[in-house]
């Protein structure tokens, strides 16, 4: 049961990532556009919080200890 949960994990994982390599692509975009300065800073705040969520997720999951392995 636990490989159909983390597989559920990874699929979330992709989501997330495929999300903060678009916002990184769109940060370039505007960028080379000359688009308003609030836009790129958005953007790239977006960029980092996604960064920041994916780190949560494996730290919460793949490298987490289950309670019952905390107790003696």
């Amino acid at each position: 049961m636990d490989e159909k949960h983390f597989a559920e994990i990874d699929v979330a994982m992709l989501y997330i990532e495929e999300a903060r390599e678009r916002a990184e692509r769109a940060t370039t975009a505007l960028r080379a556009e000359g688009a308003d300065s609030h836009l790129i800073e958005a953007l790239e705040r977006s960029t980092t919080e996604l960064s920041e969520v994916a780190r949560r997720l494996r730290q919460g999951t793949f490298f987490a200890v289950p309670k019952e392995q905390l107790k003696l």
